[in-house]
């Protein structure tokens, strides 16, 4: 019998009501603090793995992989492309490309971008770009036609639509005989792709063999993209096959241009954990003053529960499952209001927006117009437990100073 008494007793003593309600109130606050503190974590670090994941999707999704190019060209795409494809098991595609810093001119406009010689179908493999035109087709990019994809700003920028007519204008120079003058050529607008991005404002897509011709590259293309089915492997992959090719190669991989977002990104999302678990943390320690304060007002309890044969293990146990107890309901509450929050804040964000005429995200400034959220399981267990084991410690000052009351020395002045 005597071993079931901590739970008993415990669990007694949190639902009673006590002589002293400003000892309820503590016990509330801590409850509520930590419900708070665990719902918080949930739902922020949900925001910031949607944010995450749009990056991943939209950015890296336009952004190859990796990239092997040669120093002089490469005359066979597709012979590179099974050499390749034999060397790593984890290249899932394959595509050309020939890429040509440049500034587009219509009028007065002129916007500076980066273009990329590709061949569409060879693209699909490698790049979601196919999946978000927003006018016009991707498949246009045809040989000898010059035509060319722009991004949505880039093409805001200039002032053209689908049809319109614009000049490139590569820094190489060309002499003639009216003197030099850099390389231009007219493309017709066959399509304009919106990814949300950045990318957007800098990025265009023209044919493969037209921009090989216009920057007079040797051979077909300058290399092929990869696309990789672990990216966060395209570091290693890049230097297994480097170490395989012949003198004249070279690889670049997604880290290189685009690896400080995705550091900052998780630098944040950890930074802005560690903030919010200092409410878990304070919503946890309030359990000790809660505790104190009972352990306090039950000197009397303790002493005969100690004249009836009660071990001072026992007496430590019906405080830490007291503790415990306010620390359980309140990570319950924290998690399900949490889960609720992440799964549904999208939509609440949206009704705000609709209902009120007001804007979060504007879609000129930031990549995507509305709040992203993606809950993960582990960051649910992660904050469920580290909320359970600060509660836990929480207890053991409290229930070790009860454990130490002799009950002679209280039932003296009983």
């Amino acid at each position: 019998m005597l071993d079931r008494i901590p739970f008993l007793v415990g669990l007694r003593y949190t639902r009673a009501k006590r002589r002293n309600h400003f000892i309820s109130f503590i016990s509330m606050t801590s409850m509520l603090g930590l419900t708070l503190g665990v719902a918080v974590m949930i739902l922020v670090l949900s925001v910031m793995n949607g944010f995450d994941h749009e990056l991943r999707t939209r950015i890296l999704g336009m952004v190859p992989h990796t990239r092997i190019e040669a120093v002089n060209g490469v005359n066979d795409w597709k012979a590179l492309a099974e050499r390749l494809e034999q060397k790593s098991p984890h290249i899932i595609g394959a595509a050309p490309y020939v890429e040509q810093q440049g500034m587009f001119a219509r009028g007065g406009n002129a916007q500076g971008a980066m273009v990329q010689g590709i061949e569409p179908k060879a693209e699909e493999k490698v790049s979601i770009i196919g999946k978000h035109m927003a006018q016009g087709s991707f498949d246009s990019l045809k040989e000898g036609q010059w035509n060319v994809v722009l991004g949505q700003q880039l093409a805001r920028s200039l002032g053209v639509g689908v049809g319109d007519r614009v000049t490139l204008m590569i820094p190489e120079a060309s002499v003639t005989p009216g003197g030099i003058f850099p390389r231009m050529k007219r493309f017709t607008v066959s399509g304009i792709f919106s990814v949300g991005a950045q990318l957007d404002a800098n990025l265009a897509y023209a044919n493969l063999s037209d921009m090989a011709k216009l920057g007079r590259i040797q051979g077909e293309a300058q290399g092929v993209r990869l696309q990789l089915d672990d990216l966060f492997k395209a570091n290693q992959v890049t230097q297994d096959i480097i170490h395989q090719m012949p003198p004249g190669y070279r690889g670049i991989d997604w880290t290189y241009t685009q690896g400080n977002l995705f550091q900052a990104i998780q630098m944040e999302k950890h930074m802005i954990g560690l903030l919010l678990s200092v409410i878990v943390a304070v919503a946890a320690f309030n359990i000790i003053s809660t505790l104190v304060m009972v352990v306090t007002d039950k000197h009397a309890d303790i002493a005969i529960l100690r004249t009836l044969g009660a071990t001072p293990l026992t007496i430590m146990g019906i405080f830490i499952v007291q503790g415990l107890t306010i620390g359980v309901v309140g990570i319950i509450l924290g998690v399900i209001f949490g889960i609720v929050g992440a799964l549904t804040v999208a939509d609440v964000v949206a009704w705000i927006q609709g209902m009120f005429g007001v804007t979060f995200l504007d879609p000129n400034v930031y990549f995507i117009s509305y709040l992203p959220s993606r809950l993960e399981l582990s960051d649910v267990l992660v904050i469920t437990g580290f909320a359970l084991l600060l509660s836990f410690l929480s207890t053991l000052y409290p229930a070790w100073r009860a454990a130490r009351i002799q009950p002679a020395e209280v039932l003296r002045y009983e």
